[in-house]
């Protein structure tokens, strides 16, 4: 499967189109809105999502419920276009617009300067409304779309929050679906409640200073089959493509599998899983230090991502920049922001890395049709049974 995005955080709408689902799978728009406003929720974020209550339009794809095989177009309006219309708008600009809402000072942790650099762009308004995290929305929608094809196949997924800024929670080993429901009733997207006013007030700090806030977040993929993946080529692996993935999510700067980083202080003892078998399971890993991965490929084991994000690089009290006319010295420029989107990026990631898994579980067990999949599935897990 593929999937491209296009649109900006103020133009009339966002789109994704998706080419190589297989036909008749059940498909639910509803279920891809359910994504979408887990995305918007979270405390500490901005007046946008008070804008924006975002839906998503389906136009082509998709009949009477279910996947034809052709390429799936999914449209999300922007509510806030009509404020933005003469700014955005693809037409000419009227000559009094002309210049209207420039964009002169590049905000630091941005990428308004090297995109206006790169692309000779003296409008950085150009560079910052692609770049925007808005753009996240399409791979939401996207990502709920491959979470109903695993849903297909027994595959659950999971977030959850373990650091916003300085306090951290107590990682939970809830199932999937408990943690899901756990995570769902919290307002940072923790199941420590202890930490969850704690964080709120860390935010409420922030905010009151000007400031913003990263963390850690989690995603769990569980019930994905031994053999996902492939060590034989370095861009087979499927952990090094999820950790593209994640990477690319704007303000991600690290990712880790399983216990990730910790390794580097533990003997190897304490790191590597030991291998166990019965006649009733076959074989399974007594731990999941790896995080469900060995040699690129997945272990049958609990898929467990791990990634950071930065603060928000907007701040309300913004850093010292350089007008790109003048060269003169200046305070950036302020954007609508959110304080804290920790808990939005937890979504986030959680439907990054259940479209690579769908990707590669396709790789593996690809069809036409959701039944020629289903079969080639039947027939590699009685191979396993005869192993």
């Amino acid at each position: 499967m593929r999937y491209l995005t296009a649109g900006e955080t103020h133009g009339p709408q966002l789109t994704a189109i998706i080419e190589g689902l297989p036909s008749n799978l059940p498909f639910s728009a509803e279920a891809v809105n359910e994504e979408l406003g887990r995305r918007q929720k979270g405390y500490g974020r901005g007046l946008r999502m008070q804008i924006e209550k975002d839906t998503v339009q389906v136009v082509g794809g998709i009949r009477h419920g279910y996947t034809t095989g052709a390429p799936v177009a999914l449209v999300v309006e922007n509510n806030d276009w009509k404020h933005w219309t003469k700014i955005m708008g693809a037409e000419p600009a009227e000559e009094e617009n002309e210049g209207k809402r420039r964009i002169l000072r590049p905000r630091p942790g941005h990428a308004d300067l090297n995109g206006g650099l790169k692309y000779n762009q003296k409008d950085l308004r150009n560079i910052l409304e692609r770049s925007s995290a808005r753009e996240t929305t399409m791979r939401v929608a996207v990502g709920g779309v491959a979470k109903q094809m695993l849903a297909a196949f027994g595959i659950r997924t999971a977030c959850q929050v373990l650091r916003i800024g300085e306090i951290e929670a107590e990682r939970s080993e809830l199932s999937a679906s408990e943690l899901a429901a756990a995570t769902e009733e919290s307002p940072v997207r923790v199941a420590d409640k202890a930490a969850e006013a704690q964080m709120i007030a860390a935010i409420d700090a922030a905010k009151a200073d000007g400031d913003t806030l990263g963390g850690i977040v989690e995603a769990v993929i569980e019930g994905v089959p031994v053999g996902l993946g492939s060590h034989v080529q370095w861009d087979r692996k499927l952990d090094g493509k999820i950790a593209q993935a994640v990477l690319s999510i704007q303000a991600f700067k690290g990712v880790e599998f399983g216990i990730g980083f910790e390794a580097a202080k533990r003997r190897g003892s304490q790191v590597h899983d030991a291998i166990l078998y019965s006649e009733e399971g076959g074989f399974r890993r007594e731990t999941n230090r790896a995080g469900g991965f060995e040699g690129g490929m997945t272990t049958g084991e609990p898929i467990v991502v791990r990634a950071v994000m930065k603060p928000i690089s907007t701040l309300y009290k913004p850093l010292k920049s350089v007008d790109i006319d003048t060269k003169e010295a200046f305070s950036a420029q302020v954007e609508r922001s959110d304080t804290c989107a920790v808990p939005a990026a937890a979504v986030i990631l959680e439907n990054v890395v259940a479209w690579e898994v769908a990707n590669a579980f396709l790789d593996k067990f690809g069809g036409d049709s959701l039944e020629e999949i289903a079969a080639n599935l039947a027939s590699y897990r009685a191979q396993l049974e005869r192993y």
